[in-house]
Order: C-alpha cells, then sequence, then structure tokens
C-alpha cells in the first residue's frame, strides 16, 4: 500500500496493492473502486482524531475494512505455506476446517501457472443448426477487456469451432450432479488438450433444453474448464459472462473484491506458490544429493540450479509485483529441468548395485573362460621358467 492521499491518485509506475484516499463528506463509509485499486474513505469532521488522542473511530475503521479486503489472499497465502513442505515448526497456525476445504476446492480446480494459455470456444449441437454463431462479437465485446487486464500476468491465444450432430456423453433433459463429469464426450469431440505448449482452457456451450438437477444450465470443470447449455445461440452475452467468471475461477483469482484488487492479489498469490514449488524443488534436489554421493552431478543441473537461485532472489526483491511474478516462474521452471534431468534420473533409478546386478549374469558367461584362459598361460609360463632354471643348472 502506498498509504493515504486526499487528493488525486499518484500515476507513477510504483506497484502498489491499493491506495487510500480519504474524502471529506456527510457520512462515514468505503468504496472501493471497480476499476482501480483504490479505496475511498468517507468521514465527517467529527472524526478526524485530535493530536493528543492515541486512537480514533476512523482509524479502527480503515484497518478493519483492510482486514476484511486482503482476508482471501491472506487466507490463500497461509493454506499454501501450511500444505509446503516447510518444516512443522515454522508452518503457519491451522486453518479452520471450513477455511481450509474452501481453499482446497480453490488450489483443486484453480490450473497451474502459465505465461500462456490457449483458450477454445466450442460450439457443440446435436444437430445440423446452428451452423454459425456471432462468437467473434461476444469475445471482442465480454471476453476480450478482461484477457486485456491479465496482460500483465498472463497472455492468451484463442480458438473457436463448430462441431454438429454432437452428443454428449450422457442423455436426457434433466443431468444429475454425477452425470456432469461424464457429459463431456472425449471420444468423439474435437478437444485438443494442448496447442502449441501452453495449457489450454475449454469453454463448450451446448445446444440444448436440457438443466442440471436443482436449477442450472453451467457448471465448472476443475483445471479443464467450462460448459454453458443453451436452447440457442441468439445471445451469447450470458454464455460469456459465465465463461468469463470461470475463467477467473480457472486461473485461481480469489472470489471477492474489484477486479483491480482480485488481479493484483493472483500476482501475490501465484507468485507465493511458485517461489514455495521452486524452493521445495532445490531442497529435493540437495537432499538427493546427499543422499546418493556417488551420483554425479551434470553441468546442465548446476547451470540450472544457479539460474534457480538467481531469479528466486530477484523474485523476492520484487515480491508482490509483476516482476516478481516473472522471476518465480523461471525459477520454478528451471528448479524442475535441473531435478527432472534424464542423466540424473537414470542415476537415481539405477545406481551402481543395480547396474552390477543387471550385466553380472551377462558378464560371467564372457568372463569365464576369460579366467580359464589367463589360468592356463600362467599355468605354462610357470612351467616355461622351470625349463629354463633346469637347463641354467
Amino acid at each position: 500500500m502506498n498509504g493515504l492521499s486526499t487528493g488525486k491518485v499518484d500515476s507513477s509506475d510504483e506497484e502498489v496493492a491499493l491506495t487510500i484516499r480519504l474524502l471529506k463528506g456527510d457520512t462515514f463509509q468505503a468504496d472501493l473502486q471497480k476499476y482501480s485499486p483504490v479505496l475511498d474513505i468517507l468521514y465527517t469532521p467529527n472524526q478526524v482524531p485530535s493530536s493528543s488522542s492515541s486512537s480514533s473511530s476512523l482509524g479502527t475503521f480503515i484497518a478493519n475494512t483492510l482486514r476484511q479486503l486482503f482476508a482471501e489472499e491472506q487466507a490463500m497465502i497461509a493454506y499454501l505455506l501450511s500444505t509446503s513442505s516447510t518444516p512443522p515448526e515454522r508452518s503457519p497456525k491451522s486453518l479452520s476446517p471450513s477455511v481450509a476445504d474452501s481453499l482446497a476446492k480453490w488450489r483443486t480446480r484453480s490450473t497451474k501457472y502459465s505465461r500462456t494459455y490457449h483458450l477454445t470456444f466450442s460450439l457443440f449441437t446435436p444437430t445440423a443448426t446452428p451452423s454459425s454463431w456471432d462468437i467473434e462479437a461476444a469475445l471482442e465485446e465480454h471476453m476480450k477487456p478482461l484477457l486485456e487486464s491479465f496482460s500483465s500476468i498472463s497472455n492468451f491465444t484463442i480458438d473457436t469451432q463448430i462441431q454438429l450432430y454432437a452428443t454428449p456423453g450422457v442423455g436426457g433433459k434433466v443431468l444429475k450432479r454425477e452425470d456432469l463429469s461424464a457429459f463431456i464426450n472425449a471420444a468423439e469431440w474435437p478437444l485438443s488438450p494442448s496447442i502449441g505448449g501452453a495449457p489450454t482452457i475449454n469453454f463448450i456451450i451446448y445446444v440444448g433444453d436440457m438443466e442440471i438437477e436443482g436449477g442450472g444450465k453451467s457448471w465448472l470443470i476443475p483445471q479443464w474448464g467450462g460448459v454453458v447449455i443453451q436452447s440457442d445461440t441468439a445471445d451469447l452475452r450470458p454464455a460469456m459472462l459465465v465463461f468469463s467468471n470461470q475463467l477467473m475461477s480457472l486461473l485461481g483469482a480469489p472470489e471477492s473484491g474489484s477486479l483491480p484488487l482480485r488481479l493484483m492479489t493472483l500476482v501475490r498469490v501465484r507468485s507465493a506458490g511458485l517461489l514455495l514449488k521452486a524452493s521445495g524443488t532445490m531442497g529435493s534436489l540437495a537432499r538427493l544429493s546427499l543422499a546418493l554421493p556417488s551420483i554425479s552431478i551434470p553441468h546442465s543441473v548446476a547451470d540450472g540450479v544457479y539460474i534457480t537461485l538467481s531469479h528466486l532472489r530477484k523474485a523476492c526483491d520484487g515480491l508482490g509485483g509483476k516482476e516478481g511474478l516473472e522471476n518465480a516462474r523461471i525459477a520454478e521452471e528451471a528448479a524442475e529441468k535441473a531435478f527432472f534431468e534424464k542423466s540424473m534420473v537414470g542415476q537415481v533409478y539405477f545406481p551402481d548395485e543395480h547396474k552390477m546386478a543387471v550385466y553380472m549374469p551377462l558378464l560371467g558367461p564372457m568372463g569365464v573362460p576369460l579366467v580359464m584362459g589367463v589360468l592356463r598361460e600362467l599355468k605354462a609360463w610357470r612351467k616355461r621358467s622351470r625349463a629354463r632354471q633346469m637347463t641354467a643348472r
């Protein structure tokens, strides 16, 4: 946070979590701006503390408001710490069961962080109609602004498709909750798991009169995408709004707060997750090298460790900002690459003892004739030496 302000918002390049503006007014309330990380605190003159006062209702109100705004982020980071490889004595206090359950679902449904994601928007229909949809205009109006706000966190590529005569994996007018996981007909529907190495997030509109048991026509598939059922494609706005919310959830954004605040929280939470993962991988690599002192460390692994530590340091220096997130991502990728280096993995799973056990049965039949030949040569040599000695006498 860059502190309190009574004037215009500072437009410098410095990354701030939240700007607080104190505004005189006739009421006492807090107003979080929807499209900027700005919190307006309206107060009346009689709420300004005197110079001799040790506390004030205004200060207490601001503190409680900030706790509420950042409560979800604090819980997310505490959960990451509690589920990481941090030693128990250094782990944060246990979370309440309800909060832990909510955060476990958050971590389960969100996809792994990537600098680039591929979004596929698909229209599936059980008949020959509709054979077209105004998806480009819908994406331009409802999805592109959201993706642009994510530009400092991740990039996105998009493609669209229509599949006629597409039947789902389950039938019936009413879909039971337990049937939703089988709705996607993976065997027949052309849904690519990834394009160009980037994780793919699928958004599907299925044309039909189905509904979910208990109400509703949309659902989210953790780490995969979302589905919306519509009777027609005349108006794509409702589906795009659902997909926007589903995308935020899949990318790991918190549920509450304004869009800028949620995005900045996502930066900090993703940075923390990547830092913990990279540090944990480095710790595992160090323990592995100590447990197997005979293992040789390739130069590529040593370089990977150097890159990881260098970018971990930079990520810590820029913690909470977008530059810190980028350095944390590079550190995590370098750590994973170093740990799973092919020559290292081969030595771990096939140590010298195993190699001897494998090759000894093969070397035995070859070694016996060689040993017997050596023995024969030694015997002949000794015999010739004795003959020479006898001749010399």
